[in-house]
């Protein structure tokens, strides 16, 4: 008796994280082709996904659904989850980024010694690209016109700071 619960908690624990693997397909499934490319997947998995958009026939898009489910089964679904948790925004680790990055513009944006602090803990940072956008961002805003250069600096210091959990971007490459 004591095997058949076992087996009985098993089968509905299997059959529950069936059930998660193919909602989080579905949810896979739901992206646009260029969050598709952001994402880290198996490429096999990929290629069964873009093979279901292309696929209008009902009957095969759910044959599809199942295989891409199958596919599914073999694979470590944490960093897909991961991944998806930081494009619904939902990640703490992404979020807390995001508020660095925000926090490091306001302080830039008030005091120019902030700049020289900046630069210490990001030597590979553009001081004269920054020193640029700040100045006008300020302009900007003491003109009310529309924050141009505000979203500038925000898009400059997401390449310099990196993300948790991902490569830095290495803008010294970029450079001559």
């Amino acid at each position: 008796m004591n095997d058949s619960a076992d087996q009985e908690f098993s089968k509905t624990r299997r059959k529950k994280e069936m059930i998660a693997l193919q909602e989080l397909g579905e949810e896979l499934l739901q992206l646009s082709n260029d969050r598709l490319k952001q994402m880290v997947l198996p490429e096999n998995l990929l290629e069964a996904i873009r093979e279901y958009k292309r696929i209008s026939s009902h009957g095969a898009r759910n044959r599809q659904e199942q295989y891409i489910g199958k596919l599914m089964r073999d694979i470590d679904p944490e960093p897909i989850r991961q991944q998806l948790a930081v494009i619904r925004g939902e990640s703490a680790e992404h979020t807390g980024w995001l508020h660095l990055l925000e926090r490091w513009r306001e302080r830039l944006m008030s005091d120019d010694k902030m700049l020289a602090t900046f630069i210490a803990d990001y030597p590979e940072s553009d001081a004269q690209q920054l020193r640029t956008l700040i100045r006008n961002a300020r302009k900007e805003q003491q003109d009310n016109k529309p924050p141009k250069s505000f979203r500038l600096l925000f898009q400059a210091l997401k390449e310099i700071i990196p993300e948790p959990g991902k490569p830095a971007g290495h803008p010294e490459e970029n450079e001559e």
